[in-house]
């Protein structure tokens, strides 16, 4: 029997191979493209599992209470992480770990018998605990992960940076140089590890937090309240339960860190976050990197969905259109005794038989694209997947799911027809099935307007990023780091070669850069105010140059100026954004002489305001301006910036590289443009908005298949109607408007519907940024006219081959 099925499925296939086409390469293509996203999804989903017993492992989250409100945050301060172990037995494990911050690289320098041998920049260097390779699980090749980081001055790397310096060579117990803002310490190796899968942390190495200048900070504070600038992981015990721990943060609180709290004047609670879910729900102040969205996952799994109905859709609208071609077959099988069971069973076979060639197709198209879309959305994706027992299973499951529910419908159709009316020829398409079948190809087009608006959404808001002014000129900035002792101490030098160059506007030093994460902070207060009615200021230090560089409009005041001695003086004087004054309750001009005052260590510091700058976007559009201040600081900067004024970058950046050497050999040239290290914000929407336009047009185009499909089968059913009226003296426009007049109607009453949905849907989306268009109406109009053009050409095809045709040919058998 089942054999009988596989042949007649074969057989109605290999009869009307357009059709067949039709639905196999929809049926592929939205296949292949749910593989894309079921891949991409799991990828995401992925972050942080590969660790020993994952569920136990958490980080420590601190909302600070002020007068700004209650701003949750991924750090805490430093001895809060011994305090937590010897607090609760069910921590098993407690680490932290540093960041340096205003730091995107650090220079690694390796020596032989006294002569440099390698110096390059690395990115993604912390500082670490030693129970963090108990909590987390790396694959070492060299070394052992429990003991590795138990001494100062170690150092793990990774087996790529390994490779940068050694080679082949074995990396164990050598001795390497790392220049960075804790200094330059000379680190031996005492492992390297093999990333084994995806982390939020993503470290290239990692140095012990003993050693420096900041292990003997982490080491000797006791202040539970500020320099919240460590993040703190858990391992908890097996059968602990989070939610009881975080129950006792209170009375810790109370004991621990009460009376630091009351003396910086503001308060604060603590969370616990499971680690596996920070990279796609944890979007707090002081994160690593910007994570990923859990909204943008279910926005792909959403448009998997809609693509797989789509392609399901093409299959039932067409099945039921040429069920007068299978109604001979129905009747004679009922006459000789098939039941509606037996005929249901043909026809969901020959779908899943249309599955299973479509699923071929798709495994291909998957192995072909891959790179590509590894490309596009920034994954790692290999083929090895293709042999995992898991993703087969995956990949049979959405295949027969996809062809039981495109099978379902037309089987249970075709199965009902009755033998006597059919094989007297009194079949006659019922009004219920042809509004099905309208009803589906809105449906389908409703899905992909829907698609197609929120493409044309994010494109737009991401043009709006790119372009947006952000208050500062950011084109033409090189932004060069100075991460060596050697390299902070020649930055006069440097900077002074620098300024004498025709190609070179301004140039200045800054401890960061607008667009790269701002850590430090001071909680300012002013005249008759306390600590207690503090707002907490983002601090930038920089020279003298650093708004002429930046071009940063003054509202009220003056910059830092060496025609001030007295801008030096005790560190006293700072410049604030118009944010900051106002929050302080000032307005612009008269904020211009007022002191603030800062307490540290019971001290009071005081600082004379001398500027009043315009607000400028030092962070992503995704986030609102916060205040800001800048103070003067005499050398150790972290960066020099370079505004240069002329177009010709390579001839500026070969005499910026050849000053440097001249007064640095030993280090390489190292430089960044300003407006492409800001956009580096913006990449997880760029990336998502790129996949998201990709499947859109992969929707349109499964959709506009089975438009086609439908237009060549009406064309068909009217062939001799279509005789008779050019006989009569039709036109081939009024031919061509009668078979695309009811289809363009379908495609109207799917953007009708599709608006409202779409509209509302992508304004959620908008939320999740500070600075947004407004979805304007025209878009709407857009997307709609776009739908209409793209269904037109896809039937005027077949409508205008129609229309050509000989009428004698069609009507010559009457």
């Amino acid at each position: 029997m089942f054999k009988n099925y596989l042949k007649t499925a074969w057989r109605n296939m290999w009869r009307n191979k357009v059709f067949s086409i039709i639905n196999v390469a929809g049926l592929a293509i939205g296949l292949a493209c749910c593989m894309f996203i079921l891949l991409y999804v799991q990828d995401q989903f992925s972050y942080d599992r590969q660790h020993r017993r994952p569920q136990d492992l958490y980080r420590l989250g601190t909302i600070s209470i002020g007068r700004e409100g209650a701003i949750p945050n991924a750090v805490s301060a430093a001895p809060i992480a011994a305090a937590l172990q010897q607090e609760f037995p069910e921590v098993e494990q407690a680490a932290r770990l540093f960041v340096p911050y205003n730091e995107d690289k650090s220079l690694l320098q390796y020596y032989e018998g006294g002569a440099l041998v390698k110096s390059f920049y690395e990115s993604h260097g912390y500082m670490a605990d030693a129970p963090f390779f108990r909590i987390f699980n790396y694959h070492f090749t060299e070394g052992d992960p429990y003991n590795a980081l138990q001494e100062p001055n170690t150092v793990v790397i990774s087996k790529e940076t390994a490779a940068k310096l050694f080679g082949a060579a074995p990396a164990l117990n050598k001795i390497i140089r790392i220049n960075n803002s804790n200094g330059q310490i000379d680190y031996r190796i005492t492992g390297v590890f093999n990333p084994t899968g995806k982390s939020h942390i993503d470290g290239t190495f990692f140095m012990s937090l003993q050693s420096g200048g900041m292990g003997e900070f982490a080491r000797t504070t006791t202040d539970f309240a500020v320099n919240n600038i460590f993040y703190t992981y858990l391992r908890l015990k097996p059968g602990a339960h989070a939610a009881v721990l975080e129950s006792k943060f209170p009375a810790f609180i109370e004991k621990y860190e009460r009376k630091w709290l009351k003396a910086a004047g503001f308060d604060k609670k603590h969370f616990l976050q499971p680690v596996t879910a920070i990279h796609l729900h944890s979007h707090l102040d002081a994160e690593f990197a910007r994570n990923g969205s859990i909204t943008y996952v279910y926005m792909l799994i959403l448009i998997a969905v809609f693509i797989l109905v789509i392609a399901c859709i093409n299959f039932m609208t067409l099945s039921t259109a040429r069920s007068s071609k299978r109604a001979v077959e129905v009747g004679i099988r009922k006459a000789i005794g098939a039941g509606n069971g037996s005929l249901v069973q043909q026809f969901i076979g020959e779908s899943v038989l249309a599955s299973v060639i479509a699923l071929v197709l798709a495994v291909v198209l998957l192995a072909s694209l891959l790179p590509l879309f590894n490309d596009v959305s920034g994954s790692a994706i290999t083929l090895n997947v293709l042999a995992n027992p898991l993703y087969i299973s995956a990949f049979i499951t959405l295949t027969l799911v996809a062809g039981l529910l495109a099978g379902s419908y037309p089987a249970f159709y075709l199965s009902a027809f009755r033998p006597v009316q059919v094989l007297k020829g009194r079949l006659k398409n019922s009004f219920a099935a042809v509004f099905v079948r309208k009803g589906l190809v809105v449906f389908q087009f409703a899905i992909a307007i829907c698609l197609i608006l929120a493409s044309i959404i994010i494109l737009q808001q991401m043009r709006y990023m790119q372009h947006q002014q952000l208050g500062f000129q950011q084109s033409q900035q090189i932004v060069i780091p100075l991460r060596t002792e050697h390299a902070r101490k020649m930055y006069l030098a440097f900077k002074t070669e620098v300024k004498k160059s025709s190609l070179v506007a301004e140039a200045s030093g800054c401890d960061t850069y607008p667009g790269k994460a701002v850590v430090a902070d001071k909680s300012f207060y002013t005249e008759g105010k306390s600590s207690k009615e503090g707002i907490a200021i983002r601090s930038n230090w920089v020279d003298y140059d650093y708004a002429a560089t930046l071009q940063i409009p003054l509202l009220a005041g003056r910059f830092f100026s060496n025609g001030f001695a007295a801008d030096t003086a005790g560190f006293n004087k700072i410049v604030l954004n118009e944010k900051a004054v106002r929050e302080l309750g000032y307005q612009p001009a008269e904020a211009i002489g007022k002191r603030i005052f800062f307490d540290w260590q019971d001290h009071k510091y005081t600082y004379e305001v001398i500027g009043v700058t315009k607000n400028f976007h030092f962070e992503g559009l995704q986030e609102p301006i916060k205040s800001y201040s800048f103070e003067m600081q005499q050398g150790q900067y972290n960066y020099l910036m370079v505004h240069l004024n002329t177009k010709q970058l390579q001839s500026a950046l070969q005499s910026l590289a050849a000053t440097w050497k001249t007064l640095n050999s030993e280090e390489p040239f190292e430089y960044y443009f300003l407006d492409r290290q800001f956009q580096h914000n913006y990449e997880m929407e760029r990336r998502t908005g790129t996949i998201i336009t990709i499947f859109t047009i992969m929707a349109v185009f499964i959709s506009c298949l089975g438009l086609y499909g439908l237009a060549l089968f009406t064309a068909e059913q009217k062939v001799k109607e279509i005789g008779i009226r050019k006989v009569l003296g039709a036109s081939v426009s009024q031919v061509v408007s009668l078979l695309s007049k009811e289809f363009l109607q379908l495609v109207i009453i799917a953007a009708l519907i599709a608006a409202p949905i779409a509209g509302w849907g992508m304004q959620q989306w908008l939320q999740h940024f500070a600075y947004r268009i407004s979805i304007q109406w025209w878009v709407f109009a857009i997307a709609a006219l776009l739908a209409l053009l793209i269904a037109f050409f896809t039937i005027s095809f077949q409508a205008v081959k129609a229309a050509v045709a000989n009428p004698v040919k069609s009507l010559k058998t009457e």
